[in-house]
Protein backbone atom coordinates (compact mmCIF):
# COMPACT_ATOMS: atom_id res chain seq x y z
CA UNK A 1 0.00 0.00 0.00
CA UNK A 2 1.26 3.51 -0.90
CA UNK A 3 0.23 6.44 1.56
CA UNK A 4 0.51 9.97 -0.66
CA UNK A 5 1.33 12.75 1.95
CA UNK A 6 0.42 16.40 -0.07
CA UNK A 7 1.89 19.41 0.53
CA UNK A 8 1.27 22.17 -1.86
CA UNK A 9 3.76 25.35 -1.04
CA UNK A 10 3.19 28.73 -1.80
CA UNK A 11 6.57 29.32 -4.03
CA UNK A 12 9.35 26.98 -5.10
CA UNK A 13 12.00 27.60 -2.38
CA UNK A 14 10.04 26.68 0.53
CA UNK A 15 9.60 22.93 1.48
CA UNK A 16 6.85 21.73 3.58
CA UNK A 17 8.32 20.66 7.17
CA UNK A 18 4.52 19.38 8.08
CA UNK A 19 4.58 16.14 5.37
CA UNK A 20 8.34 15.68 6.72
CA UNK A 21 7.54 15.46 10.04
CA UNK A 22 4.52 13.41 9.67
CA UNK A 23 6.15 10.93 7.45
CA UNK A 24 9.19 10.51 9.84
CA UNK A 25 7.29 10.36 13.20
CA UNK A 26 5.42 7.58 11.65
CA UNK A 27 8.55 5.98 10.18
CA UNK A 28 10.16 5.92 14.09
CA UNK A 29 6.80 4.56 15.82
CA UNK A 30 4.95 2.12 13.08
CA UNK A 31 4.90 -1.22 14.26
CA UNK A 32 8.33 -2.99 13.17
CA UNK A 33 7.81 -4.75 9.84
CA UNK A 34 4.31 -2.46 8.77
CA UNK A 35 6.15 -0.58 6.46
CA UNK A 36 8.48 -3.37 4.89
CA UNK A 37 5.62 -5.64 4.19
CA UNK A 38 4.35 -6.22 0.68
CA UNK A 39 6.21 -2.89 -0.55
CA UNK A 40 3.98 -0.46 1.96
CA UNK A 41 5.37 3.38 1.55
CA UNK A 42 4.62 6.37 2.68
CA UNK A 43 5.51 9.04 0.30
CA UNK A 44 5.80 12.77 0.14
CA UNK A 45 4.85 14.71 -3.24
CA UNK A 46 5.35 18.67 -3.12
CA UNK A 47 3.86 21.28 -5.71
CA UNK A 48 3.62 24.88 -5.45
CA UNK A 49 0.05 27.18 -5.72
CA UNK A 50 2.03 28.56 -9.18
CA UNK A 51 1.58 25.10 -10.79
CA UNK A 52 -1.55 24.58 -12.85
CA UNK A 53 -3.93 22.37 -10.79
CA UNK A 54 -4.80 20.25 -13.34
CA UNK A 55 -0.31 19.22 -13.88
CA UNK A 56 -0.92 18.46 -10.07
CA UNK A 57 -4.39 16.33 -10.44
CA UNK A 58 -2.30 14.30 -13.25
CA UNK A 59 1.58 13.84 -11.24
CA UNK A 60 -1.01 12.34 -8.13
CA UNK A 61 -2.64 10.14 -10.60
CA UNK A 62 0.81 9.06 -12.25
CA UNK A 63 2.12 8.26 -8.67
CA UNK A 64 -0.93 5.78 -7.87
CA UNK A 65 -1.82 6.61 -3.89
CA UNK A 66 -3.52 3.73 -1.95
CA UNK A 67 -4.26 6.69 0.37
CA UNK A 68 -3.93 10.24 -0.33
CA UNK A 69 -3.38 13.15 2.76
CA UNK A 70 -3.34 16.76 2.37
CA UNK A 71 -1.59 19.55 4.40
CA UNK A 72 -4.30 22.55 4.57
CA UNK A 73 -3.38 26.12 5.07
CA UNK A 74 -4.87 29.35 3.85
CA UNK A 75 -2.58 29.74 0.72
CA UNK A 76 -3.06 26.07 -0.63
CA UNK A 77 -6.99 25.33 0.40
CA UNK A 78 -8.06 26.87 -3.19
CA UNK A 79 -5.44 24.73 -4.67
CA UNK A 80 -6.85 21.72 -2.65
CA UNK A 81 -10.76 22.19 -2.99
CA UNK A 82 -10.11 21.97 -6.88
CA UNK A 83 -7.50 18.88 -6.49
CA UNK A 84 -10.69 16.85 -4.34
CA UNK A 85 -13.33 17.28 -6.27
CA UNK A 86 -11.35 15.93 -9.25
CA UNK A 87 -9.98 13.27 -7.18
CA UNK A 88 -13.36 11.80 -6.32
CA UNK A 89 -13.72 11.41 -10.07
CA UNK A 90 -10.36 10.03 -11.58
CA UNK A 91 -9.08 8.30 -8.13
CA UNK A 92 -12.82 7.05 -6.90
CA UNK A 93 -12.79 5.07 -3.53
CA UNK A 94 -9.53 5.67 -2.61
CA UNK A 95 -9.44 6.72 1.26
CA UNK A 96 -8.69 11.06 1.65
CA UNK A 97 -6.94 12.32 4.62
CA UNK A 98 -6.77 15.93 5.69
CA UNK A 99 -4.72 17.86 7.60
CA UNK A 100 -3.69 21.06 9.29
CA UNK A 101 -5.18 24.41 10.40
CA UNK A 102 -7.30 25.44 7.67
CA UNK A 103 -9.59 22.10 8.11
CA UNK A 104 -8.91 21.52 11.95
CA UNK A 105 -11.49 24.50 13.14
CA UNK A 106 -14.45 23.63 11.20
CA UNK A 107 -13.93 19.96 10.01
CA UNK A 108 -17.66 19.09 9.57
CA UNK A 109 -18.30 21.55 7.26
CA UNK A 110 -15.12 20.60 5.32
CA UNK A 111 -16.36 16.76 5.50
CA UNK A 112 -20.05 18.36 4.54
CA UNK A 113 -18.14 19.79 0.95
CA UNK A 114 -16.24 16.78 -0.01
CA UNK A 115 -18.04 13.56 0.53
CA UNK A 116 -14.81 11.42 -0.67
CA UNK A 117 -12.82 12.92 2.40
CA UNK A 118 -12.50 9.59 4.96
CA UNK A 119 -11.52 11.77 8.13
CA UNK A 120 -10.09 14.93 8.77
CA UNK A 121 -6.87 15.41 11.16
CA UNK A 122 -7.45 18.00 13.92
CA UNK A 123 -4.52 19.82 15.70
CA UNK A 124 -1.50 18.28 16.25
CA UNK A 125 -0.88 15.47 13.51
CA UNK A 126 2.34 13.71 14.05
CA UNK A 127 0.64 10.76 16.21
CA UNK A 128 -2.52 10.73 14.58
CA UNK A 129 -1.21 10.63 11.29
CA UNK A 130 1.30 7.38 12.16
CA UNK A 131 -1.94 5.95 13.80
CA UNK A 132 -3.67 5.94 10.55
CA UNK A 133 -1.37 4.98 8.25
CA UNK A 134 -1.32 1.98 10.60
CA UNK A 135 -4.75 1.33 10.28
CA UNK A 136 -4.36 2.09 6.76
CA UNK A 137 -1.70 -0.52 5.81
CA UNK A 138 -3.75 -2.84 8.14
CA UNK A 139 -7.11 -2.23 6.86
CA UNK A 140 -8.22 -2.29 9.80
CA UNK A 141 -10.99 0.04 9.04
CA UNK A 142 -13.55 -1.17 11.46
CA UNK A 143 -11.56 0.30 14.25
CA UNK A 144 -10.63 3.93 12.56
CA UNK A 145 -12.91 5.36 15.13
CA UNK A 146 -10.26 3.92 18.00
CA UNK A 147 -7.92 6.93 16.51
CA UNK A 148 -8.04 10.26 18.89
CA UNK A 149 -7.56 13.11 16.80
CA UNK A 150 -10.09 12.36 13.98
CA UNK A 151 -13.48 13.98 13.17
CA UNK A 152 -14.89 11.40 10.79
CA UNK A 153 -18.47 11.61 8.83
CA UNK A 154 -20.79 8.57 10.13
CA UNK A 155 -20.57 7.14 6.90
CA UNK A 156 -17.33 6.33 5.08
CA UNK A 157 -17.14 4.77 1.96
CA UNK A 158 -14.18 3.52 -0.11
CA UNK A 159 -12.68 0.68 -1.75
CA UNK A 160 -12.59 -2.50 0.29
CA UNK A 161 -13.73 -0.20 3.27
CA UNK A 162 -16.90 -1.23 5.24
CA UNK A 163 -19.39 1.64 6.03
CA UNK A 164 -18.48 2.63 9.26
CA UNK A 165 -21.18 3.89 11.36
CA UNK A 166 -22.38 4.74 14.88
CA UNK A 167 -19.08 6.03 15.60
CA UNK A 168 -20.05 7.23 19.09
CA UNK A 169 -21.53 10.79 20.13
CA UNK A 170 -20.98 13.60 17.74
CA UNK A 171 -19.76 17.06 19.94
CA UNK A 172 -23.08 18.95 19.97
CA UNK A 173 -21.85 21.86 18.00
CA UNK A 174 -21.19 19.38 15.36
CA UNK A 175 -23.33 18.27 12.20
CA UNK A 176 -25.51 14.88 12.80
CA UNK A 177 -23.38 13.61 10.15
CA UNK A 178 -19.26 14.11 11.70
CA UNK A 179 -18.04 13.02 15.17
CA UNK A 180 -15.27 13.59 17.12
CA UNK A 181 -12.87 10.67 17.87
CA UNK A 182 -11.49 12.12 21.24
CA UNK A 183 -8.76 14.57 22.08
CA UNK A 184 -5.13 13.96 21.20
CA UNK A 185 -1.90 14.49 23.72
CA UNK A 186 0.30 16.51 22.75
CA UNK A 187 3.86 15.32 22.06
CA UNK A 188 6.97 16.31 24.06
CA UNK A 189 9.28 18.14 21.98
CA UNK A 190 12.29 15.39 22.46
CA UNK A 191 9.90 13.38 20.49
CA UNK A 192 9.46 15.45 17.31
CA UNK A 193 11.88 13.58 14.93
CA UNK A 194 15.20 15.82 12.87
CA UNK A 195 13.55 14.71 9.50
CA UNK A 196 17.02 16.48 7.90
CA UNK A 197 18.88 13.19 9.09
CA UNK A 198 17.38 11.07 6.22
CA UNK A 199 19.35 12.90 3.80
CA UNK A 200 22.83 13.26 6.59
CA UNK A 201 24.68 11.66 3.26
CA UNK A 202 23.71 13.74 0.50
CA UNK A 203 25.61 17.24 0.36
CA UNK A 204 22.45 18.62 -1.25
CA UNK A 205 19.90 17.59 1.77
CA UNK A 206 17.77 15.53 -0.97
CA UNK A 207 14.47 17.65 -1.70
CA UNK A 208 16.10 20.62 0.15
CA UNK A 209 18.02 21.71 -2.43
CA UNK A 210 18.46 25.51 -2.86
CA UNK A 211 15.58 25.57 -0.46
CA UNK A 212 14.67 27.73 2.81
CA UNK A 213 15.18 24.79 5.45
CA UNK A 214 12.42 25.21 8.46
CA UNK A 215 13.23 24.27 11.83
CA UNK A 216 11.13 24.33 15.48
CA UNK A 217 12.46 23.99 19.17
CA UNK A 218 9.35 25.16 20.70
CA UNK A 219 5.36 24.66 20.12
CA UNK A 220 2.30 26.59 21.83
CA UNK A 221 2.82 30.67 22.91
CA UNK A 222 2.78 31.98 26.43
CA UNK A 223 1.54 35.32 24.86
CA UNK A 224 -2.34 35.27 23.75
CA UNK A 225 -2.98 37.50 20.59
CA UNK A 226 -6.10 37.49 19.21
CA UNK A 227 -5.22 37.09 15.67
CA UNK A 228 -3.08 34.30 15.82
CA UNK A 229 -3.43 30.81 16.19
CA UNK A 230 -0.78 30.11 18.36
CA UNK A 231 -2.48 31.36 21.11
CA UNK A 232 -4.82 28.34 21.28
CA UNK A 233 -1.96 26.27 22.64
CA UNK A 234 -1.34 28.13 25.68
CA UNK A 235 1.34 25.38 26.99
CA UNK A 236 4.76 26.28 25.81
CA UNK A 237 6.97 23.17 25.31
CA UNK A 238 10.70 23.31 24.59
CA UNK A 239 13.16 21.14 22.71
CA UNK A 240 15.72 20.19 24.89
CA UNK A 241 19.00 21.70 24.19
CA UNK A 242 20.96 19.10 23.90
CA UNK A 243 19.07 17.78 20.98
CA UNK A 244 19.24 21.21 19.73
CA UNK A 245 22.91 21.74 19.52
CA UNK A 246 23.27 18.63 17.34
CA UNK A 247 20.58 19.65 15.01
CA UNK A 248 22.00 23.36 14.68
CA UNK A 249 25.46 21.54 13.66
CA UNK A 250 24.13 19.59 11.31
CA UNK A 251 22.94 22.29 9.87
CA UNK A 252 26.40 24.16 10.14
CA UNK A 253 28.30 20.62 8.77
CA UNK A 254 26.18 20.87 5.53
CA UNK A 255 26.59 24.55 5.47
CA UNK A 256 22.98 24.93 4.84
CA UNK A 257 22.36 28.66 3.43
CA UNK A 258 19.01 29.41 5.82
CA UNK A 259 17.65 27.86 8.66
CA UNK A 260 13.85 29.74 9.56
CA UNK A 261 13.28 29.08 12.78
CA UNK A 262 9.07 28.54 13.18
CA UNK A 263 9.17 29.19 16.89
CA UNK A 264 6.32 31.67 17.38
CA UNK A 265 8.00 33.40 19.81
CA UNK A 266 11.60 32.25 19.86
CA UNK A 267 12.79 34.36 23.56
CA UNK A 268 9.88 33.95 25.12
CA UNK A 269 12.20 31.71 27.45
CA UNK A 270 15.55 33.58 28.11
CA UNK A 271 17.26 30.35 29.08
CA UNK A 272 16.51 28.70 26.14
CA UNK A 273 16.83 31.09 23.55
CA UNK A 274 20.02 32.30 25.32
CA UNK A 275 21.62 29.05 25.01
CA UNK A 276 20.53 28.89 21.52
CA UNK A 277 22.26 32.26 20.55
CA UNK A 278 25.61 31.12 22.00
CA UNK A 279 26.10 28.39 20.33
CA UNK A 280 25.14 29.73 16.97
CA UNK A 281 28.03 32.20 17.96
CA UNK A 282 30.30 29.82 19.13
CA UNK A 283 30.01 27.29 16.36
CA UNK A 284 29.30 29.58 13.24
CA UNK A 285 30.65 28.38 10.18
CA UNK A 286 30.51 31.91 8.32
CA UNK A 287 27.90 30.58 5.92
CA UNK A 288 24.75 29.75 7.67
CA UNK A 289 22.23 32.01 8.41
CA UNK A 290 19.27 31.78 11.33
CA UNK A 291 15.92 33.50 10.68
CA UNK A 292 14.11 34.25 14.62
CA UNK A 293 10.42 35.47 15.15
CA UNK A 294 11.08 37.60 18.32
CA UNK A 295 9.55 40.09 20.94
CA UNK A 296 12.04 42.79 21.07
CA UNK A 297 10.65 44.62 24.43
CA UNK A 298 11.35 41.58 26.54
CA UNK A 299 15.28 40.69 25.15
CA UNK A 300 17.57 40.55 28.37
CA UNK A 301 20.65 42.07 28.67
CA UNK A 302 22.11 39.02 28.52
CA UNK A 303 20.64 38.17 24.79
CA UNK A 304 21.28 41.27 23.48
CA UNK A 305 25.05 41.54 24.65
CA UNK A 306 25.60 37.95 22.56
CA UNK A 307 23.43 39.23 19.75
CA UNK A 308 26.05 41.77 19.31
CA UNK A 309 29.02 39.76 19.38
CA UNK A 310 27.48 37.80 16.36
CA UNK A 311 28.99 37.63 12.63
CA UNK A 312 27.13 39.96 10.21
CA UNK A 313 24.46 38.06 8.95
CA UNK A 314 24.23 35.16 11.08
CA UNK A 315 20.89 35.95 12.62
CA UNK A 316 17.96 37.82 11.15
CA UNK A 317 15.20 39.17 13.11
CA UNK A 318 11.51 39.36 12.62
CA UNK A 319 9.56 41.48 15.16
CA UNK A 320 6.16 41.67 15.34
CA UNK A 321 5.16 45.28 16.72
CA UNK A 322 1.59 44.88 14.62
CA UNK A 323 1.06 48.59 15.94
CA UNK A 324 2.31 51.20 18.47
CA UNK A 325 -1.64 52.46 19.69
CA UNK A 326 -1.78 50.87 22.95
CA UNK A 327 -5.75 50.79 23.00
CA UNK A 328 -5.33 48.54 20.23
CA UNK A 329 -2.45 46.43 21.76
CA UNK A 330 -4.36 45.80 24.40
CA UNK A 331 -7.21 44.85 22.94
CA UNK A 332 -5.89 42.17 20.83
CA UNK A 333 -4.07 40.48 24.23
CA UNK A 334 -1.01 41.54 23.47
CA UNK A 335 1.66 42.55 26.38
CA UNK A 336 4.24 45.33 24.22
CA UNK A 337 6.32 48.02 26.37
CA UNK A 338 6.76 50.29 23.20
CA UNK A 339 9.35 52.63 24.60
CA UNK A 340 11.54 49.43 25.70
CA UNK A 341 10.87 47.92 22.14
CA UNK A 342 12.09 51.42 20.19
CA UNK A 343 15.80 51.15 22.65
CA UNK A 344 16.02 47.22 22.14
CA UNK A 345 15.78 47.99 18.21
CA UNK A 346 18.12 50.78 18.11
CA UNK A 347 20.51 49.09 20.30
CA UNK A 348 20.74 46.48 18.05
CA UNK A 349 20.47 48.59 14.98
CA UNK A 350 23.91 50.27 16.56
CA UNK A 351 25.53 46.98 15.89
CA UNK A 352 25.10 47.05 12.39
CA UNK A 353 25.49 42.80 12.58
CA UNK A 354 21.96 42.10 12.59
CA UNK A 355 19.24 42.38 9.85
CA UNK A 356 15.78 43.54 11.61
CA UNK A 357 12.42 43.05 10.05
CA UNK A 358 9.77 44.90 11.53
CA UNK A 359 5.71 44.02 10.87
CA UNK A 360 3.06 46.25 10.97
CA UNK A 361 -0.73 45.02 10.53
CA UNK A 362 -3.67 47.08 9.26
CA UNK A 363 -7.26 46.20 9.93
CA UNK A 364 -7.03 46.05 14.09
CA UNK A 365 -9.03 46.97 16.49
CA UNK A 366 -9.06 50.54 17.40
CA UNK A 367 -6.47 51.69 14.37
CA UNK A 368 -7.91 53.93 12.06
CA UNK A 369 -6.19 55.41 8.72
CA UNK A 370 -4.79 58.36 10.93
CA UNK A 371 -3.53 56.01 14.01
CA UNK A 372 -2.05 53.45 11.46
CA UNK A 373 0.09 56.39 9.84
CA UNK A 374 1.01 57.39 13.04
CA UNK A 375 1.97 53.47 13.89
CA UNK A 376 3.61 53.23 9.99
CA UNK A 377 6.04 56.37 10.71
CA UNK A 378 7.11 55.38 14.24
CA UNK A 379 8.51 52.01 13.16
CA UNK A 380 10.12 53.92 10.31
CA UNK A 381 11.62 56.09 12.26
CA UNK A 382 13.42 52.26 14.03
CA UNK A 383 15.43 52.55 10.74
CA UNK A 384 14.44 48.68 10.15
CA UNK A 385 16.13 47.15 6.92
CA UNK A 386 12.67 45.50 6.19
CA UNK A 387 8.85 46.98 7.32
CA UNK A 388 6.40 44.47 6.13
CA UNK A 389 2.89 46.04 5.97
CA UNK A 390 0.35 43.06 6.72
CA UNK A 391 -3.57 43.30 6.80
CA UNK A 392 -5.35 41.65 9.29
CA UNK A 393 -6.41 37.88 8.30
CA UNK A 394 -9.43 36.15 10.51
CA UNK A 395 -8.05 32.97 11.22
CA UNK A 396 -10.58 30.03 11.64
CA UNK A 397 -10.03 29.03 15.73
CA UNK A 398 -8.32 32.21 16.28
CA UNK A 399 -10.14 34.66 18.96
CA UNK A 400 -10.27 37.77 16.47
CA UNK A 401 -12.97 35.67 14.30
CA UNK A 402 -15.12 35.34 17.90
CA UNK A 403 -14.99 39.52 16.95
CA UNK A 404 -16.63 40.07 13.93
CA UNK A 405 -19.65 41.46 14.70
CA UNK A 406 -18.10 43.99 17.80
CA UNK A 407 -15.73 45.32 15.72
CA UNK A 408 -17.71 45.51 12.75
CA UNK A 409 -15.18 43.22 10.60
CA UNK A 410 -16.07 42.52 7.24
CA UNK A 411 -13.31 39.83 5.62
CA UNK A 412 -12.74 38.11 2.07
CA UNK A 413 -15.23 35.20 1.89
CA UNK A 414 -12.16 32.48 0.61
CA UNK A 415 -8.92 32.17 1.80
CA UNK A 416 -6.70 34.04 3.33
CA UNK A 417 -10.06 36.06 4.88
CA UNK A 418 -8.39 39.58 4.88
CA UNK A 419 -9.75 42.03 5.92
CA UNK A 420 -12.12 44.50 3.69
CA UNK A 421 -13.15 46.71 6.38
CA UNK A 422 -13.89 47.45 10.55
CA UNK A 423 -15.53 49.58 12.69
CA UNK A 424 -12.51 51.87 12.41
CA UNK A 425 -11.20 51.66 8.87
CA UNK A 426 -12.98 52.09 5.29
CA UNK A 427 -12.41 50.10 2.40
CA UNK A 428 -11.11 52.56 0.34
CA UNK A 429 -8.66 53.29 3.06
CA UNK A 430 -7.99 49.83 2.73
CA UNK A 431 -6.97 50.03 -1.25
CA UNK A 432 -5.12 52.86 -0.38
CA UNK A 433 -2.95 51.46 1.91
CA UNK A 434 -2.31 48.06 -0.60
CA UNK A 435 -0.78 50.76 -2.68
CA UNK A 436 1.38 52.08 -0.20
CA UNK A 437 2.10 48.78 0.81
CA UNK A 438 3.24 47.71 -2.58
CA UNK A 439 5.22 51.24 -2.55
CA UNK A 440 7.04 50.02 0.28
CA UNK A 441 7.83 46.62 -0.96
CA UNK A 442 9.23 48.15 -4.37
CA UNK A 443 11.55 51.07 -2.81
CA UNK A 444 12.09 50.25 0.88
CA UNK A 445 11.95 46.54 1.37
CA UNK A 446 14.06 45.68 -1.58
CA UNK A 447 17.00 48.07 -0.80
CA UNK A 448 17.70 49.39 -4.13
CA UNK A 449 16.81 52.67 -3.20
CA UNK A 450 18.54 53.27 0.32
CA UNK A 451 20.98 56.46 -0.53
CA UNK A 452 18.06 58.30 -2.50
CA UNK A 453 15.24 57.61 0.27
CA UNK A 454 17.85 59.02 3.09
CA UNK A 455 17.56 62.23 0.98
CA UNK A 456 14.09 62.14 -0.32
CA UNK A 457 11.96 61.08 2.49
CA UNK A 458 12.92 64.10 4.96
CA UNK A 459 11.40 66.34 2.15
CA UNK A 460 7.93 65.07 2.63
CA UNK A 461 5.98 65.71 6.24
CA UNK A 462 6.51 62.31 7.05
CA UNK A 463 8.04 58.62 5.79
CA UNK A 464 3.90 57.89 5.26
CA UNK A 465 3.12 60.59 3.02
CA UNK A 466 6.30 60.26 1.06
CA UNK A 467 5.05 56.53 0.05
CA UNK A 468 1.07 58.21 -0.14
CA UNK A 469 2.61 61.14 -2.71
CA UNK A 470 4.67 57.82 -4.15
CA UNK A 471 1.31 56.11 -4.23
CA UNK A 472 -0.33 58.85 -6.10
CA UNK A 473 2.17 59.03 -8.96
CA UNK A 474 1.78 55.58 -9.89
CA UNK A 475 -1.61 56.02 -9.48
CA UNK A 476 -1.85 58.52 -11.97
CA UNK A 477 0.78 57.14 -14.21
CA UNK A 478 -1.20 54.08 -14.92
CA UNK A 479 1.84 51.64 -13.19
CA UNK A 480 0.36 49.74 -10.70
CA UNK A 481 -1.76 48.49 -14.41
CA UNK A 482 1.33 48.83 -16.33
CA UNK A 483 3.77 47.47 -13.44
CA UNK A 484 7.64 49.47 -14.74
CA UNK A 485 10.57 46.68 -15.02
CA UNK A 486 13.06 46.76 -12.50
CA UNK A 487 15.75 49.10 -13.92
CA UNK A 488 13.26 51.48 -14.99
CA UNK A 489 11.44 52.30 -11.39
CA UNK A 490 15.18 54.29 -11.04
CA UNK A 491 13.75 56.52 -13.83
CA UNK A 492 10.28 56.43 -12.22
CA UNK A 493 11.35 57.49 -8.93
CA UNK A 494 13.95 60.32 -10.45
CA UNK A 495 10.83 61.74 -12.84
CA UNK A 496 8.79 61.66 -9.39
CA UNK A 497 11.72 63.67 -7.43
CA UNK A 498 11.71 66.06 -10.32
CA UNK A 499 8.25 66.81 -10.00
CA UNK A 500 7.64 66.79 -6.03
CA UNK A 501 10.87 68.19 -4.97
CA UNK A 502 13.62 71.19 -5.61
CA UNK A 503 16.33 69.01 -5.83
CA UNK A 504 19.03 69.25 -8.32
CA UNK A 505 18.48 66.68 -11.64
CA UNK A 506 22.76 66.26 -11.12
CA UNK A 507 22.28 65.29 -7.57
CA UNK A 508 18.97 63.04 -7.85
CA UNK A 509 20.99 61.33 -11.06
CA UNK A 510 23.97 60.41 -8.69
CA UNK A 511 21.67 59.05 -6.05
CA UNK A 512 20.17 56.87 -8.61
CA UNK A 513 23.42 55.76 -10.57
CA UNK A 514 24.77 54.93 -6.74
CA UNK A 515 22.29 52.99 -5.75
CA UNK A 516 21.88 51.17 -8.63
CA UNK A 517 25.53 50.12 -8.93
CA UNK A 518 25.84 49.22 -5.62
CA UNK A 519 23.38 46.62 -5.91
CA UNK A 520 24.83 44.88 -9.65
CA UNK A 521 27.66 45.98 -12.09
CA UNK A 522 24.50 46.52 -14.40
CA UNK A 523 25.79 45.80 -18.10
CA UNK A 524 24.06 49.02 -19.55
CA UNK A 525 24.26 51.82 -18.70
CA UNK A 526 20.93 54.12 -17.42
CA UNK A 527 20.06 57.41 -19.56
CA UNK A 528 20.23 59.58 -16.61
CA UNK A 529 23.65 58.67 -15.20
CA UNK A 530 26.71 60.68 -16.55
CA UNK A 531 28.40 60.30 -19.59
CA UNK A 532 31.83 59.34 -18.40
CA UNK A 533 33.53 59.67 -21.32
CA UNK A 534 35.85 62.78 -20.32
CA UNK A 535 36.49 60.79 -17.05
CA UNK A 536 37.10 57.24 -18.81
CA UNK A 537 41.23 57.68 -18.41
CA UNK A 538 41.06 58.71 -14.59
CA UNK A 539 38.69 55.75 -13.87
CA UNK A 540 40.79 52.97 -15.87
CA UNK A 541 43.62 54.60 -14.24
CA UNK A 542 42.34 53.82 -10.65
CA UNK A 543 40.32 50.66 -10.84
CA UNK A 544 41.78 47.61 -9.37
CA UNK A 545 39.75 44.77 -10.76
CA UNK A 546 38.42 44.96 -14.14
CA UNK A 547 35.01 43.05 -12.35
CA UNK A 548 34.67 46.11 -10.39
CA UNK A 549 32.41 49.31 -11.81
CA UNK A 550 34.24 52.52 -11.20
CA UNK A 551 32.12 55.83 -11.44
CA UNK A 552 32.35 59.99 -11.07
CA UNK A 553 30.66 61.79 -8.48
CA UNK A 554 30.05 65.50 -7.48
CA UNK A 555 28.05 65.10 -4.42
CA UNK A 556 29.80 62.99 -1.69
CA UNK A 557 26.68 60.30 -1.92
CA UNK A 558 28.83 57.88 0.45
CA UNK A 559 28.17 60.14 3.80
CA UNK A 560 25.22 59.06 6.08
CA UNK A 561 23.49 62.20 6.49
CA UNK A 562 21.12 63.92 3.77
CA UNK A 563 22.69 67.09 4.68
CA UNK A 564 26.29 65.82 4.00
CA UNK A 565 25.21 64.20 0.87
CA UNK A 566 23.46 67.51 -0.78
CA UNK A 567 26.84 69.29 -0.25
CA UNK A 568 28.44 69.51 -3.38
CA UNK A 569 31.88 68.90 -4.28
CA UNK A 570 34.11 71.46 -6.58
CA UNK A 571 36.25 68.35 -7.75
CA UNK A 572 34.97 64.99 -8.63
CA UNK A 573 35.37 62.08 -7.01
CA UNK A 574 35.98 58.48 -7.72
CA UNK A 575 34.30 55.46 -6.12
CA UNK A 576 34.55 51.48 -7.11
CA UNK A 577 32.17 49.06 -6.26
CA UNK A 578 33.75 45.80 -5.58
CA UNK A 579 31.18 42.75 -6.29
CA UNK A 580 33.78 40.26 -4.61
CA UNK A 581 33.25 42.16 -1.21
CA UNK A 582 29.47 42.72 -1.01
CA UNK A 583 27.54 43.45 2.57
CA UNK A 584 25.93 40.26 4.52
CA UNK A 585 23.20 42.35 4.99
CA UNK A 586 21.92 43.91 2.26
CA UNK A 587 24.19 42.52 -0.28
CA UNK A 588 25.87 45.93 -1.61
CA UNK A 589 29.06 46.17 -3.00
CA UNK A 590 32.28 47.46 -1.15
CA UNK A 591 32.92 50.87 -2.58
CA UNK A 592 35.79 52.56 -2.01
CA UNK A 593 35.92 56.13 -2.41
CA UNK A 594 38.82 58.21 -4.25
CA UNK A 595 37.94 62.18 -3.00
Amino acid sequence: MKILLVAVNSKYIHSNPAVYLLRAYAFEHLTPGVLDDGGNCIEIAEYTINQQTEDILADIYRRDPDVIAFACYIWNIRVVRELLGDLAKILPGKPVFLGGPEVSYDAPAVLNSFPNVTAVIVGEGEATFKDVAEYCITEKWESLSEIAGLCIPHKVLSDGMRSVSALGEHESDAPLCCTYTGIRESLSMDDIPFFYDEWANDPDLGPFKNKILYYETSRGCPFRCSYCLSSIDKHLRLRSTEKVFRELQFFFDHNVRQVKFIDRTFNCNEAHALAIWNYLAEHDNGITNFHFEISADILTDAEIRVLKTMRPGLVQLEIGVQSTNMDTIREIRRTMDLEKLRKKVSEIHSFRNIHQHLDLIAGLPFENYESFKKSFNDLYAMQPDQLQLGFLKVLKGAYMAEQVDAYGLKFTSEPPYEVLSTKWITYAEIRHLKKIESMVELYYNSLQFTKTLTVLVPLFASPFEFFDALAAYYEENGFFINQPARIYRYQVLLDFAKNHTELPEELLSELLTYDLYLRENAKSRPVFAKNLAEFKEELYKRETDRRNHSDVFFYPIWKESAEEICERNAAPAYAEFNYQQTDPLNKNAKVTVYE
